[in-house]
């Protein structure tokens, strides 16, 4: 069964840093490029970095320079190292495959999320 753990998540002032880990079980961890993914109110979820099987990676231009996506194998884990924080990172934080994990029903998993609050 796939399953989705974030954490690490928390209140922090701006420019402010914080460290995202997200524990995955039940597919093909080292197969598949991982992803973190934010869900700020009132907005739809976004891709914000992703990781690639090959450790290449990629991020929307707003965290840039900012956010660093890494992964570890071994562990079948998917880190995001925060840094710099501003108001407008203020979201949940998922991750997931990128495409995300969807199932025979077509049903997308997804994990609880680990909040992060950028205020002062």
């Amino acid at each position: 069964q796939v399953r989705l753990v974030e954490s690490g998540g928390g209140l922090v002032q701006p420019g402010g840093s914080l460290r995202l880990s997200c524990a995955a079980s039940g597919f093909f961890f080292a197969f598949n490029d991982m992803a973190w993914y934010r869900q700020a109110p009132g907005k739809q979820r976004e891709l914000v970095a992703s990781v690639g099987s090959g450790n290449k990676t990629n991020y929307i231009d707003p965290v840039k320079g900012r956010f660093t996506i890494s992964r570890d194998n071994s562990k079948k884990a998917v880190y995001l190292q925060l840094n710099s924080l501003k108001p407008e990172d203020t979201a949940v934080y998922y991750c997931n495959a990128d495409p995300p994990l969807t199932s025979v029903r077509a049903t997308q998993y997804w994990g609880q999320g680990t909040q992060v609050t950028v205020s002062s």
